[in-house]
C-alpha cells in the first residue's frame, strides 16, 4: 500500500496503521480546528499517518430536521484551512455526482458512504478526480462483493482505492463485524476498519442512531488483531453534544492512550 500518493501525509513509511479520525460532521471552524489539533499532536508523537475526517454535509439521517451541515462551500473552506493549517490531508463524504468535483478541490480523499457504494455513477465521478476513493462496505454487503466497487475505481482509471469495513446489520438495531472479511477484502485494496460506526445502533424508534462507545477499545484492539492497514474513529471534546453521531463517537480526551495502545498492539502483530 502506497499511502505516498496523498498530498502531505507523514510517516507513510513506517509500518504503523494509518487513521482517519475527525468529527462525523463539520460544526464550525473552531471546533475543527481544535480537534485535530489535538489529533495531529497525538500522532505525531506515536508516528501515525493521519488523515483528517470531517463530513462537510450530512445527506444521510433519519430525521428531517436532523443537522445536516453549516453549507457545502463554508465547510469545505474550513477542512482546506485545516489542512493548511496542520499540513495533514482530509477526507469527506460525498453523496451526490456533483459533490465529486467540487469537494476534490478542497480534500484529498473522498469517501463513498456505505449505502451508496453500489451507486455506480457516483463511484466512478470520484474516480475520476484522481482523489483517493475510500469505499464504505455496505452494512448489506459481503467481504467478497466489495471487489466489484473496488473495480469500478481502477477501471475508470484511478488505482487508489481503500475498502473501510463499518460493520454489517444484525437485525433492524444492532451491527456487528466480521474479521473473516478483513484478509478478503486485502486482496482487492486496502482494508480500514469503520471503529465506531461498528459500534452503531441503527433505526431507534426516536430515529436518531443509538451507540456502544464503551466498546471503541475492543473492536479498535480486534481490528489491529485481524490486520487492518487502517483505523476510521470518530472524536469530539463534546460527544454528548456533538450534532451527528454523539452516541457512538469516541471522546477526545481518551483517543492518546488508545492509540498509544494500539500502536504498541500493532509492533506486535507486525512480528509475526
Amino acid at each position: 500500500m502506497d499511502l505516498n500518493s496523498i498530498p502531505q501525509i507523514k510517516y507513510a513509511n513506517g509500518n504503523n496503521f494509518f487513521l482517519l479520525s475527525g468529527p462525523c460532521a463539520i460544526e464550525g471552524e473552531d471546533m475543527a480546528l481544535r480537534i485535530a489539533e489535538k489529533i495531529v499532536s497525538i500522532t505525531d508523537k506515536l508516528k501515525i499517518p493521519y488523515v483528517f475526517k470531517g463530513s462537510f454535509k450530512k445527506a444521510n439521517r433519519s430525521r428531517i430536521d436532523s443537522f445536516t451541515g453549516i453549507g457545502d462551500e463554508k465547510a469545505l473552506k474550513i477542512l482546506k484551512k485545516v489542512s493548511e493549517t496542520f499540513k495533514v490531508p482530509t477526507i469527506t463524504d460525498i453523496h451526490e455526482i456533483s459533490d465529486a468535483a467540487m469537494a476534490a478541490d478542497y480534500v484529498d480523499v473522498l469517501q463513498i458512504p456505505a449505502f451508496l457504494v453500489r451507486q455506480t455513477d457516483l463511484v466512478v465521478a470520484a474516480a475520476e478526480t484522481g482523489k483517493v476513493v475510500n469505499l464504505k462496505k455496505g452494512q448489506f454487503m459481503s467481504p467478497e462483493s466489495m471487489k466489484h466497487a473496488v473495480k469500478k475505481v481502477t477501471d475508470s482509471g484511478n488505482e487508489n482505492a481503500w475498502i473501510t469495513d463499518r460493520g454489517t446489520m444484525f437485525g433492524y438495531q444492532d451491527m456487528i463485524v466480521d474479521f473473516r472479511g478483513v484478509p478478503t477484502m486485502k486482496q482487492y485494496a486496502p482494508v480500514v476498519l469503520d471503529v465506531t460506526h461498528s459500534l452503531q445502533q441503527p433505526n431507534q424508534s426516536s430515529g436518531v442512531t443509538g451507540g456502544r462507545p464503551t466498546l471503541i477499545g475492543t473492536m479498535a484492539r480486534a481490528g489491529i488483531a485481524a490486520g487492518v492497514d487502517g483505523l476510521f474513529m470518530e472524536t469530539h471534546f463534546d460527544p454528548a453534544n456533538a450534532k451527528s453521531d454523539g452516541a457512538n463517537m469516541l471522546d477526545l480526551s481518551l483517543l492518546e492512550k488508545l492509540l498509544t495502545d494500539l500502536v504498541a498492539l500493532r509492533a506486535v502483530v507486525n512480528t509475526f
